[in-house]
This record gives C-alpha cells, sequence and structure tokens, in this order.
C-alpha cells in the first residue's frame, strides 16, 4: 500500500469535526435522518409485496403508503387525494408542464402560454425552453427585482394574455434563500383573470428548496400545485407533486401509462420503501419545524456575523436585502479582492465541503446567471459561495469553516 499522504495524517489526527469535514452543503442535498433510514429498511423488510395486490402482504404495503400519503398531506396542510408520489422534483415540475400543454390543447386551437422567472431551477426553465423550442408553447420569463432579488406581481400580470395557463414561480431559491410572495402572484393573477374573463390560469410553485426550512401551507400560498423534493428535507431521492383536487378541480395529465398505479397519474409499481422514507420525513417536519427553523437561522446568523467579524469589507452578502425574507439556513456571500473566484476558494478549503451555487451547475466556471438576475455585478458574482447550513450544524462547525476559510485567503486572525 502507498505511504499516507500529510493530509491523510493530519486529518487522522485530528478531532472528529475536522476528520469527516464541515457539510455546508445542505441546500444540494441532506442526509437521511436516522428515523427515515428506519422506516425505509422497515417497509424494505416487512411491507415488500406489491401495494396493488389484494392479499394480506399487498395491503400491507398499501397501509404503508396510505400513511406516508397522510403525512406528506399533513406537512403542507393538503388533503392526501391531492398527493401524487413521483420520483422527485425533477418529474414533478415536468409533469406540471406537460398537464398546462395538454389542457390548454383540450380545449383550445391556440399555443399555450406560460409565465415563469429567470430564477427558476432547471426543472422548470430547461423544460419551459425546451417545449417553447418544439413550438408546444408560447413562453414569458419574467425578471427579478434587483433592489429585492423577488418577482414582483405587478411584473407577472403585465406578461399575461388571453392564451395563458400557467404561471410557475418557486417558493424559495436554492442559491440565495430569497422567499418569493407566491400567495400576492397568485392574486394579481386571478384579479387579471376576472377583470379579463378569461380562462383560469393555473398557478404552480416549485417548493423545493423551502420544506423543511419555512412553513409551507397550500392554502396560504393559494397554489394550485407545489413540488415536493424529499431529499431536501432528510428523505430519500423520491419526491411528490400536490395538485389541488385533481381532476374535479385541476387538470392533472399523466407523462406515462401502464398499470394505473397513483389513479392512473402517474403509474408503475409504487417504490414502498423509499415512499415511506418520505413520509416519515414529513411526519418530521410537520412536528418539528419550528425547532428546525429556529437551530438553522442560529448558525446561518452566528456565521454571517463570524464572516464580518473575520474579513470585513472583503465580504459581500448576496440576496441579503432588507425588505427580503430568506430561508433561515442559506447564506450566500462573496469573497472581494483576492483575486480568486468561488471555485478556486473551494479548491482551497481543507474541510469545508460547500458549493458556489446549484449543484447541477457545479462545474461551471462563469458567475451564477440567478446571482447576476438580481443584480449582483458580475465581478462580485464570480466569487461568490453558497453555505448551506443543516438541522445539526453548530457553532463549533461554523468557527472550523470560518478558520478554514481565513487559510485559504491567507488572513491573519484578528
Amino acid at each position: 500500500f502507498p505511504a499516507p499522504n500529510a493530509k491523510f495524517m493530519e486529518l487522522a489526527c485530528a478531532s472528529p469535526s475536522e476528520q469527516h469535514g464541515v457539510y455546508l452543503d445542505y441546500n444540494a442535498t441532506t442526509p437521511l435522518a436516522g428515523e427515515v433510514l428506519q422506516a425505509i429498511n422497515s417497509a424494505l423488510t416487512d411491507s415488500w409485496a406489491n401495494p396493488s395486490s389484494s392479499h394480506a402482504e399487498g395491503q400491507r404495503a398499501r397501509t404503508v403508503i396510505d400513511s406516508a400519503r397522510h403525512w406528506v398531506a399533513e406537512m403542507i396542510n393538503a388533503t392526501p387525494k391531492d398527493v401524487v408520489f413521483t420520483s422527485g422534483g425533477t418529474e414533478s415540475n415536468n409533469m406540471v408542464f406537460h398537464t398546462a400543454i395538454e389542457h390548454h390543447h383540450d380545449a383550445n386551437n391556440s399555443l399555450p402560454h406560460v409565465v415563469t422567472t429567470n430564477l427558476e431551477h432547471d426543472s422548470v426553465i430547461l423544460v419551459a425552453k425546451a417545449l417553447e423550442k418544439k413550438g408546444l408553447l408560447e413562453l414569458s420569463v419574467v425578471s427579478a427585482s434587483p433592489d429585492d432579488g423577488a418577482v414582483h406581481p405587478d411584473d407577472i400580470a403585465a406578461q399575461l394574455r388571453p392564451n395563458t395557463i400557467l404561471v410557475s414561480v418557486m417558493l424559495a431559491n436554492n442559491e440565495t434563500g430569497i422567499v418569493q410572495p407566491i400567495f400576492e402572484i397568485g392574486a394579481a393573477v386571478k384579479t387579471w383573470s376576472a377583470q379579463q374573463k378569461g380562462n383560469r390560469i393555473l398557478l404552480h410553485t416549485d417548493a423545493a428548496q423551502a420544506i423543511g426550512k419555512i412553513p409551507v401551507n397550500v392554502d396560504d400560498l393559494g397554489v394550485d400545485y407545489l413540488t415536493i423534493a424529499g431529499h431536501k428535507f432528510y428523505g430519500p431521492r423520491v419526491g411528490a407533486l400536490y395538485v389541488r383536487n385533481p381532476i374535479e378541480k385541476t387538470p392533472i395529465f399523466p407523462m406515462l401509462y401502464g398499470g394505473g398505479q397513483e389513479r392512473n397519474f402517474r403509474p408503475g409499481t409504487e417504490n414502498t420503501g423509499m415512499i415511506a422514507g418520505l413520509g416519515k420525513a414529513a411526519e418530521l417536519v410537520h412536528k418539528n419545524l419550528e425547532k428546525y427553523s429556529e437551530r438553522m437561522a442560529d448558525s446561518r446568523d452566528y456565521l454571517e456575523r463570524r464572516l464580518k467579524e473575520t474579513f470585513g469589507t472583503s465580504v459581500h452578502y448576496n440576496g441579503r436585502f432588507p425588505s427580503s425574507r430568506r430561508l433561515p439556513n442559506t447564506c450566500n456571500v462573496s469573497f472581494v479582492g483576492f483575486s480568486l473566484n468561488g471555485s478556486q476558494i473551494l479548491a482551497k478549503l481543507r474541510r469545508t465541503l460547500a458549493s458556489v451555487g446549484a449543484a447541477c451547475h457545479a462545474e461551471a466556471s462563469r458567475p451564477s446567471p440567478i446571482l447576476l438576475a438580481i443584480g449582483v455585478p458580475e465581478a462580485i458574482a464570480a466569487s461568490a459561495l453558497r453555505l448551506s447550513v443543516g438541522r445539526e450544524t453548530t457553532r463549533r462547525d461554523i468557527d472550523f469553516t470560518v478558520d478554514d476559510l481565513r487559510a485559504a485567503l491567507h488572513v491573519e486572525p484578528s
């Protein structure tokens, strides 16, 4: 075997926090909560039968799925029949756009028009652009305001047309943590539609980044569709789509055809184990959200104080507007004057695990388009890091990270 290198030996002699590194990339993904792993294991061990089977073992699996659906619904103040299980957030978002097109074509000869924003995750904006390129829809992309990082309801309303079928705006941005005014956007859309005596315009929000960090209530938001991704709140990598009273009130069209599972909305034999894990993760959020949120806010705020104390005017917080609400766990920060971009800073960190932005753009060397969209100058955006804390992040973890950044940037202790 080769001799261990110096870094290995240093970590081998370090404390537990130093050994394993400090993970500050919880907006990319979260680990499975212990209770979630236990629920998955139990379902795979004891409820492995096909949930569509009528015998006792099949019905045992069906009960597990029903329980999970109950807890996902409880988490967002919905009813269980409004929850459709999917493979994850990307599928849920695609299903909404697919539904909008099918629903419009059922009733109209014109192309459907969709409104979204320049802040969206790729599983929204790339879907919309791909469908536009194929000639299946007309698309308007509304810009966020550089004054507060939010999409303003009046700007959404200004883009509406008689053939508008869908408005899709994320609930909270994965890079900046800025929470969007979804209820106000929905109210503006409903007002416009009533004035025009037009068709109903459906409202969708991708809540993947918000769930588990802030309260998410479908009635308070006034949405028709809401996207859920389990791995963002200590669950497995499956998801769900909330549909407000599907079929009777809100259209939903399947993208796949098969055995009729999920009431024909999403056929395919159910992944009982992962659905059980998603249900347990939702139960934990429903019962403990306030505690989780307070812990994360304490760690994030301490992080921002320590960074300011250590780096002074070299620190620039991106998306921290006085008038905007942020997720309690997210800090997007640039380090100005060090002639290093965000990726170069990350490469110099010895023990901190973080990112420069969305995980799906981790290899990109250009500044984040999200930061540019909210008015961050390109030179500042280029040196940005996204530091996102989790439920168990401690102040000791934050101290390790600040020391790691200080060493990477060659800043002497004050």
